[in-house]
């Protein structure tokens, strides 16, 4: 197997638990890398991007605690552009350290990433991505009160708030995160899925919304002419009739048997369905490459035995 250009998604509850501490968060990145070192020692090029739900909704509920007229509270887009320097300040140094204790010398950057949307995009008439920590219906309706801000229950797990989650149309810097990848760079990229921005003529301008990073991941991918698109995420493989006596695990799937899964609600929409989404997404744009939904834990198999859910065309 030659060498390939692999774009790994990491979710934002691998980073961090019930310990939302700088210490807690670092000790999982610094378990994360342990792992996410099996790309480079199997000689394969890496770009890492991750998830920040959990830590750019406490970030905005630390905003909204200390605003005033001397501190007013930053806005969404700056706050996912604060998690992103935080989240790859503390990612690049643990896989570093993951590096030279293989003595491989990868160099490693965090790459603050603006991601360009439609101003038009239905969703900003939908607001539907959770962020922040999971609150009770009772915690969540007093919250709504006092903020106005909008609270839905996610997947059984509790309430969340909800933002506008538009498409990426592109990622502004994409050129550079091939140039780095193309000198050995391991960049970490589209943080939180990167900085929501639209463009107004020759201007770029930040707007009050979170991308999937799923959607992100698989935009860059696609523009970087990537090989793999590895999404990662709490198992091992997608199932179809999940906890049902008929459950069934996926292996290796067509883009057209997931897109009559999909037509069958087969996966929960603030769950599996934008992994899926994204994962039938690249693999379709994309001239050859093919995609895994897997578990972190995976990793090594996926690269021995070609584990995980398999998606191709």
């Amino acid at each position: 197997m030659g060498k390939r250009k692999i774009v790994v998604a990491l979710g934002g509850n691998a980073i961090l638990s019930n310990d939302a501490s700088a210490q807690a968060q670092q000790k999982a990145l610094e378990e994360t890398s342990e792992y996410l070192v099996k790309f480079i020692e199997n000689g394969d090029d890496l770009v890492i991007s991750h998830g920040n739900g959990p830590q750019v909704g406490n970030l905005l509920l630390q905003q909204v605690a200390a605003d005033s007229v001397k501190n007013p509270a930053m806005p969404l887009d700056t706050c996912v552009a604060m998690t992103q320097g935080s989240i790859g300040y503390w990612m690049q140094n643990a896989l570093s350290r993951a590096l030279e204790k293989r003595n491989l010398t990868n160099q490693v950057v965090s790459l603050i990433t603006q991601v360009i949307v439609d101003e038009a995009d239905p969703a900003f008439k939908n607001p539907s991505k959770p962020i922040g920590p999971f609150l009770s219906e009772a915690e969540a309706k007093e919250e709504m009160e006092k903020s106005q801000a909008i609270f839905k229950e996610d997947a059984g797990r509790g309430w969340r708030k909800v933002v506008p989650s538009p498409k990426p149309i592109s990622i502004k810097e994409h050129l550079v995160i091939n140039q780095l990848v193309e000198n050995g760079v391991i960049p970490i990229t589209v943080g939180g899925g990167g900085i929501p921005v639209v463009k107004k003529g020759t201007e770029i301008r930040g707007i009050e919304a979170v991308i999937d990073k799923d959607f992100a991941s698989q935009k860059l991918a696609e523009l970087i002419e990537a090989d793999l698109l590895v999404i990662l995420t709490g198992v091992d493989n997608v199932f179809v009739n999940f906890n049902k006596p008929n459950q069934k695990q996926l292996n290796e799937v067509s883009v057209e048997e997931m897109k009559g899964y999909i037509a069958e609600n087969q996966f929960l929409p603030g769950s599996m369905l934008p992994k899926v989404e994204a994962a039938i997404a690249f693999v379709e744009n994309s001239k050859g490459g093919k995609a895994i939904i897997t578990s972190l834990e995976n990793i090594e198999h996926v690269l021995t035995e070609g584990a995980g859910t398999i998606i191709t065309k």
